[in-house]
């Protein structure tokens, strides 16, 4: 079984592993509409929080809170998802005033180094909505690139160009 990961270091963000004492937190920003409109678009109940994004589904699923280390708030929330043992996924979302500092790619590419140095994965994708252009650029930042697409959404990939140690960030 995975341990609980330890904090995972960018240069403006670290993630921290969500616990039930983040639960008041998450759940007021999962019923909040600017929050989830990129999440898919609905407000989340208490329960299907305390549930999805509170650590419940480690190991198969690790939830973090994105803190802004200047200001030391909490600004987000990311996870990853394993599709097998060298791969898997992310998600993540930013409260509407974090948007446009750089705070989303800084985690990205901290939590990327993550699943490529600790997990051991080869292969990390995403999936946001095509119209939610300023997320697939922050991706893209990141290290991400495209490999399909539709007017739903964009699938996008990173690799590490040869191994672990040269994952982003």
């Amino acid at each position: 079984m995975e341990p609980k990961p330890a904090v995972i270091r960018g240069r403006l963000t670290r993630l921290e592993a969500t616990g039930e004492a983040d639960l008041e937190l998450l759940a007021g920003w999962f019923a909040d509409p600017g929050f989830v409109e990129h999440w898919g678009g609905v407000r989340l109940s208490r329960a299907d929080v305390a549930a999805k994004y509170v650590g419940r589904r480690r190991p198969g699923v690790g939830s973090f809170l994105i803190v802004a280390q200047e200001t030391e708030t909490p600004v987000g929330y990311a996870q990853y998802w394993h599709a097998d043992a060298t791969a898997g996924g992310l998600d993540m979302v930013l409260v509407p005033g974090a948007r446009g500092r750089g705070l989303g790619p800084d985690a990205a590419r901290a939590l990327v180094r993550h699943v490529c140095t600790a997990l051991g994965w080869r292969r990390v994708t995403v999936d946001p909505a095509a119209a939610n252009v300023r997320a697939v650029r922050a991706w893209q930042k990141a290290g991400f690139r495209r490999v399909s697409g539709d007017a739903e959404s964009v699938l996008l990939e990173y690799r590490p160009q040869s191994g672990p140690e040269r994952s982003p960030g």
